[in-house]
């Protein structure tokens, strides 16, 4: 390539750019109003994964440079656009275009690349969204995780009559809970990956349709094979109410303005999973409905809920908007030269599904900070299905309770996680703030250290209350004490990894998620037959015991945590990256 080759950037119109002792940049601009700055004038980074792209043997051990954690990409749409005049230098020689550039490029031969950028101010860039139109689409995506919740647990209360209609075993239909909750964590392994590569709103709609379709065959089926297979599939679909539903709100709220937002979508991930049995319980009562109309009503809560995102939702990926407005200018244009950044900084689909499968899995084995954590809140989260199975039986059982008044009895695990969630909101996101500069990511352990008293304290109750002669309430407030320390360790989790781990947070999360969705893969399978077996009481108190076992892990945390992460070879390379930038 000639030696005066260049590579422009398009960028924001007219900002002024930070004297940098050259001369200003003339700009020339195109039709949409997009300016094109000269690489003589092109001074900052915004990305620096362009300058470090990962080679074989990096994607082979984790992709430490090249990340696709949800939670960055919105972080690097909103530096981009709150920084709209900087842009980004592409690694070039005179000798010719490097690795910032593809090899489409280099077989072209062109001699300047053109990077599309979003204007400061372009209501194109989902960060500039109106705020109804931010409201509104987080209304769809705090529905449709609430959706997803109430099917995981409502189907559940369908048990008594599912049995008699299909002729099964209890424990062939409490199988159902753990094929969804296996779908649900087995997917997000490889839906994170096609997110990447098509968008969010493809994922949203192909999900909403395909979780409310499978309605359909439970509600007709004939056999449990049909509904197992279901279930299975519904919780696959059903995934993305978990795991791209934090990236989206990434990807349209600043960080300033997150946090609402952010809690609600938590609160509906926990509550509506109490909420979904409350529902249903006098559904279940009526010989015409029963356990078929469960299914029919998630159809019809299904179909609304993909309607109004129908109407609201938009793509937020700012990535993958560049690469359709580049896409637009090459064709309309027939100049080649427009690029967005994406396309020549992505990595293969089999690459990122490869690192999705391998890299949490990685982290699980030889990192003891997301290890221990991981199998905390992976038997917490177990046992709030196990919850889901014991409390039917206890209150059936010892206190006599129609499948009505069963349902309503879920009621105590909303009431657990709005205490956690107030407890999170006016304790300890005052704690951490005022106790973040002293002790850094483990201020985020204050309400998990909590939960490890809590939790044990309130399945000690929950055993030793359950007797005929006790007032049903007593369990109850035991019950809602477990939900309170679950709904705590689970925001804990999420908070604590993302801050300790940073650019290594998706696969830290992915991690830990895995764990919980296995665990409560797990323990549907084995709770009717624990509490028949050990009794109630004793079968409770073996939980009781386990919970108390496990939890010390967030005190070893709070105490010892920096010291452990800063052995990790993951938080040497963290910190060198923070030095360096």
């Amino acid at each position: 390539m000639a030696a005066n080759s260049s590579v422009t950037t398009l960028v924001p119109g007219s900002e002024s750019v930070p004297d940098t002792g050259r001369p200003a940049p003339e700009h020339r601009h195109t039709e949409d109003g997009f300016a094109l700055t000269d690489r003589a004038h092109v001074h900052e980074s915004i990305d620096p994964r362009i300058h470090d792209l990962p080679s074989n043997a990096e994607v082979a051990e984790g992709l430490f440079h090249h990340h696709h954690h949800e939670q960055p990409h919105g972080e690097h749409g909103r530096r981009a656009s709150e920084t709209s005049t900087r842009t980004v230098p592409t690694p070039v020689v005179e000798t010719g275009l490097e690795s910032g550039v593809s090899d489409e490029i280099k077989e072209k031969g062109r001699d300047d690349v053109i990077y599309v950028e979003f204007e400061k101010g372009d209501r194109r860039n989902p960060f500039n969204f109106s705020r109804p139109r931010k409201w509104a689409m987080t209304a769809a995506l705090v529905s449709f995780t609430a959706l997803t919740a109430a099917t995981g647990s409502a189907y559940a209360l369908g048990y008594t009559s599912m049995e008699a209609d299909l002729g099964c075993s209890q424990e062939l239909a409490a199988l159902g809970l753990s094929m969804y909750a296996l779908g649900f964590g087995l997917a997000p392994l490889v839906l994170a990956s096609f997110s990447e590569e098509f968008g969010r709103l493809p994922m949203y709609l192909a999900s909403t349709t395909i979780f409310g379709l499978f309605f359909i065959p439970m509600a007709v089926a004939q056999n449990i094979q049909t509904v197992l297979v279901s279930r299975f599939i519904q919780g696959m679909a059903g995934s993305t109410g978990s795991t791209l539903v934090g990236g989206t709100l990434a990807d349209i709220w600043i960080t300033s303005e997150r946090g609402i937002p952010m809690s609600l979508f938590a609160l509906m991930a926990c509550i509506m999973t109490g909420l979904g049995p409350v529902t249903v319980g006098y559904v279940e009562m009526n010989v015409h409905l029963q356990w078929r109309w469960i299914q029919w009503l998630g159809l019809i809560f299904s179909g609304a809920c993909l309607v109004f995102m129908c109407l609201v939702m938009k793509e937020t990926r700012a990535s993958i908007l560049l690469m359709r407005e580049a896409k637009k200018l090459r064709k309309t244009t027939g100049d080649n030269r427009y690029r967005a950044r994406v396309e020549d900084e992505r990595t293969s689909l089999k690459t990122l599904i490869y690192i999705s499968f391998t890299r949490p899995i990685y982290l699980l084995i030889t990192e003891p900070v997301v290890a221990s954590f991981s199998l905390w809140v992976g038997f917490a989260w177990g046992m709030l299905y196990c919850l889901l199975e014991s409390v039917p039986y206890v209150f059936q059982t010892i206190y006599g309770f129609s499948t009505g008044e069963l349902g309503l009895s879920f009621i105590s695990m909303v009431v657990g996680v709005l205490i956690g969630w107030a407890f999170n909101l006016f304790v300890q996101e005052r704690m951490y703030r005022r106790n973040f500069d002293r002790i850094g990511a483990e201020a985020r352990l204050y309400s998990a250290c909590l939960a490890g008293i809590l939790f044990p304290l309130g399945a000690f109750i929950y055993a030793w209350t359950s007797y005929s002669r006790v007032h049903w309430i007593a369990p109850l407030i035991g019950v809602t004490i477990i939900t309170t320390a679950i709904f705590l360790i689970y925001l804990a989790v999420f908070s604590y990894l993302a801050d300790a781990y940073l650019i290594f947070a998706s696969s830290a999360l992915a991690g830990q998620s895995l764990c919980r969705n296995l665990a409560a893969t797990a323990f549907p399978l084995f709770t009717f037959s624990m509490y028949e077996r050990l009794t109630p009481q004793w079968a409770s108190t073996l939980i009781a015991f386990l919970a108390s076992l496990l939890g010390v892990i967030p005190f070893i945390l709070f105490f010892w945590g920096a010291k452990i992460r800063e052995r990790s070879r993951f938080a040497k390379r963290l910190a060198a990256t923070a030095e360096d930038s």
